[in-house]
């Protein structure tokens, strides 16, 4: 992971446990005891002072080298990635074959969270016919352990699980959950959901698993056409949405995670429409007889939405959705304007805007009702770069974008950064090293990212990890475009027993 001008904090990253001893940092004392599962994950951080515009009285052919306030160096890191074992799931009047399969599924989603470190091979010598043996775990060097049975009772499945504190030697947290039968279409959601559950006991924050991801891609069958798709957030389960057997493209999910928006040029003019994915129903979005509408955004509370409008020039303008009313315009000029993205709390938009030169495409922000435009990404005059594709966290104030950084540019590659607004020093995080990088989207946790790929094996949908820079593919083969990350889909219920008070 390289980062320009900023450390990893804030980012998500090793969070002590409240009341516990953290173990395996830089700055503390490791725990004497020998741990053969225990080890923590050290990061080596690049770190660059990136000027997002040229310093007064500075010529624009001078070397990098001289622009003050540059400078290159390293930082490292321990970020301790505890250890977590998760004992086989037993089962009660379910086969265990369905026990294996909750258990494989529970596993990769806690793997995927980069929240901790999977135990792959349990000891040979654990037993626990009596009970946890909290001793036996800590000597083992387990910070975490998860039991689990699925059980059948009265034609009903439940999944049990118990998260053990190692540490403390103590139970964390308990729930017993439905689940519908293996082979119902909710079926793996609901275990995902069952996965975040147990994300929030140990870390205070909800995981990631009961979500989905959708992009458009050219369709399977019908390659001169491209449809949306999505896919639950481990790869599994990718099906088509959309078939329109046209273009199809800019899905963006609604703040409660029921529709897709997306552009479509089925009735021959690029239009936006609305997906309820419940029903498969969908409804033409926006004023008639107005032009060209591309890439739609919702507000965070769901009944207004911003697109870009193209008619002579391309303009940023909002609407209102739920009176099906009211087009206003926000960005507009000779220059173009696209793909705008509301912040957490709605009053502020970042977009695309070529009014620097339409070779030079820049990010920039300003209030959502309209106002003055501020340059985000990092220009210097005569160097220019190319940003695009911003998504601004749900939880924080950054921006995530694509694109080369001034000269480093290698045309046809570029890279996903990460500008925190609030340390007011232009700083931005490079979050890929390979390849070609495009389309980011943040997760509900603002923590990992989507984005598609390509590399020397070939295109797909990737998600990295702001944290710690871990990567991985979510589909593989596919040519891939505007990805866009759900929030946490609804919960199926289920009673639950809170971590204990003050943990």
């Amino acid at each position: 992971m390289r980062i320009y001008g900023a450390s990893a904090h804030g980012l998500g990253g090793a969070r002590a446990r409240p009341g516990v001893r953290r173990r395996g940092v830089a700055t503390s004392v490791e725990s004497p005891r020998v741990a053969p599962a225990r080890r923590a994950l050290s990061v080596a951080v690049p770190v660059l002072l990136a000027c997002a515009a040229l310093p007064g009285g500075l010529s624009a052919q001078e070397p990098e080298a001289q622009i003050p306030g540059v400078a290159l160096t390293l930082l490292y890191e321990n970020l301790y990635i505890p250890p977590f074992a998760i004992l086989p799931f037993r089962t009660t009047g379910e086969t265990p074959e369905t026990g294996a399969l909750v258990h494989g599924i529970v596993a990769r989603d806690l793997d995927y969270s980069d929240r901790f470190r999977i135990v792959d091979s349990l000891p040979a010598l654990w037993d626990d016919q009596q009970g946890v043996q909290y001793g036996f775990w800590d000597q083992y060097g387990v910070d975490w352990l998860l039991t689990g049975t699925v059980e059948r009772v009265a034609g009903a499945r439940f999944l049990s699980v118990e998260l053990h504190d190692i540490v403390t030697a103590s139970q964390r947290a308990r729930g017993r959950f439905p689940l519908p039968a293996p082979d119902d279409p909710g079926f793996r959601m609901a275990v995902h959901r069952v996965s975040d559950e147990i994300v929030l006991w140990a870390t205070g924050d909800s995981g990631i698993a009961a979500t989905q991801i959708a992009f458009h891609m050219p369709a399977l069958g019908d390659p001169g056409s491209k449809e949306i798709y999505i896919v639950d957030s481990d790869g599994a389960n990718r099906r088509r949405v959309t078939w329109d057997a046209d273009l199809a493209i800019s899905p963006e999910w609604s703040p409660d995670g029921s529709r897709l928006a997306y552009t479509s040029y089925k009735s021959g003019v690029p239009r936006i429409y609305e997906l309820e994915l419940a029903t498969g129903t969908e409804r033409m979005i926006g004023p008639d007889g107005s032009g060209q509408q591309h890439s739609p955004a919702y507000h965070p509370h769901g009944g207004e939405m911003v697109f870009t409008l193209t008619e002579r020039q391309q303009r940023v303008v909002s609407y209102n959705i739920r009176d099906g009313c009211c087009l206003r315009l926000l960005a507009g000029g000779h220059a173009q304007n696209l793909q705008p993205a509301y912040s957490r709390d709605g009053r502020r938009l970042a977009f695309v805007s070529g009014r620097l030169g339409s070779a030079t495409p820049q990010v920039y922000t300003m209030p959502s009702e309209g106002g003055t435009p501020e340059l985000l990404s990092p220009y210097r005059y005569g160097q220019g770069g190319w940003f695009a594709d911003p998504d601004w966290s749900p939880v924080s104030n950054q921006v995530v974008f694509a694109g080369g950084i001034v000269n480093r540019r290698t045309l046809g590659r570029y890279h996903i950064f990460i500008a925190a607004l609030d340390t007011g020093d232009n700083r931005l995080i490079q979050l890929t090293q390979e390849g070609n990088n495009e389309d980011p989207s943040w997760a509900p946790d603002g923590r990992h990212i989507v984005f598609v790929g390509e590399r020397s094996d070939g295109s797909g949908v990737y998600v990295v990890d702001a944290a710690t820079g871990r990567t991985r593919r979510v589909v593989a083969n596919v040519k891939a475009s505007d990805t866009d990350w759900s929030p946490r889909l609804a919960s199926g219920g289920g009673t639950r027993q809170s971590p204990r008070p003050g943990l």
